[in-house]
């Protein structure tokens, strides 16, 4: 049972329905269904009553969530205690952003964070998932935000935000009030993104567009700016659309929509990635903080 699992179905126990979880911990409904599923499995028994109306704690459900919030409680409790061993003095959390990082999130875990480790300072970089991938086998960074989970064995990595991405179209282009279906985008160019800063998400992108008959087109050329506007540009032509998610903050311009995919084919993942090794306490208290900032 990991502490993420016990987070999301506190969430669920919280608001009595999975799909009011899942958009507090800006995740997809699939994925909260499938976290109680598999603690059910684990436990060998339902935790949830479920009904048109929401769900309900069985009784197994009622004893689970004491018995998660006295973990979880227990485990920052834990925290707090070994902080004392630290090494005195000032310290330098360095941290990995990828761009379209949901904004709320780490500003949260910062803020906790300086209130748990006063002497902790950090320093924020926008990088790629590959630049920052190379930064944390070289010591350069101790903590990444990553679009995939690395197969290094020397990195530790949790998923911290999942988000469905919907699409950017040209107010021209039809969409219907459920959304757009990704087929329905064939003939239309990808406005994608220099495949050597994320290969993993990128050729997951690629494939799921060649299973519904589109073509991913030429990969972007390396370094090639993904600003907004870069995106507002092709997609305004009415002949291109660029993935993006709901709650992305960057305002739209007249002439631009996003709209929803049907049957959410593409979600985009997050990880954060830490050295395996790190004995580091207020890393330690920020990724939990990250978790604590997702199950909100």
């Amino acid at each position: 049972m990991e502490l993420r699992e016990l987070r999301v179905f506190l969430a669920v126990a919280a608001e009595r329905s999975v799909s009011a979880a899942a958009r507090r911990l800006r995740v997809s409904q699939p994925s909260v269904s499938q976290t109680v599923a598999a603690l059910e499995q684990q436990i060998g028994a339902e935790l949830l009553v479920r009904s048109s109306t929401g769900v309900l704690l069985t009784e197994a459900g009622t004893v689970l969530a004491a018995e998660a919030r006295a973990v979880l409680a227990r485990y920052d409790q834990a925290l707090v205690a070994v902080g004392r061993f630290a090494a005195a003095g000032d310290s330098l959390l360095r941290i990995g952003v990828p761009l379209e990082f949901p904004p709320s999130l780490l500003p949260h875990a910062l803020k906790a964070l300086a209130e748990s480790d006063p002497r902790t300072r950090t320093a924020v970089r926008h990088l790629a998932s590959a630049a920052q991938l190379d930064a944390l086998r070289d010591g350069d960074l101790d903590l990444g935000l990553l679009r995939s989970r690395p197969p290094d064995r020397e990195l530790d990595a949790i998923e911290v935000v999942e988000e469905p991405l919907g699409v950017l179209l040209s107010a021209s282009q039809p969409s219907g009030p459920d959304g757009v279906r990704l087929a329905a985008l064939a003939g239309l160019d990808w406005v994608g993104f220099p495949r050597d800063g994320s290969p993993a998400w990128y050729d997951e992108i690629a494939a799921v567009l060649r299973s519904h008959g589109l073509d991913p087109g030429p990969a972007t050329a390396a370094g090639e700016s993904l600003i907004p506007e870069v995106k507002f540009a092709a997609v305004s032509s009415g002949r291109a659309f660029a993935f993006a998610p709901q709650q992305w903050t960057q305002p739209l311009p007249e002439g631009i929509i996003w709209a929803p995919l049907i049957g959410t084919p593409l979600i985009r993942r997050t990880w954060a990635v830490w050295a395996a090794d790190s004995r580091r306490r207020d890393l330690a208290r920020l990724i939990s903080h990250l978790e604590s900032a997702l199950s909100r």
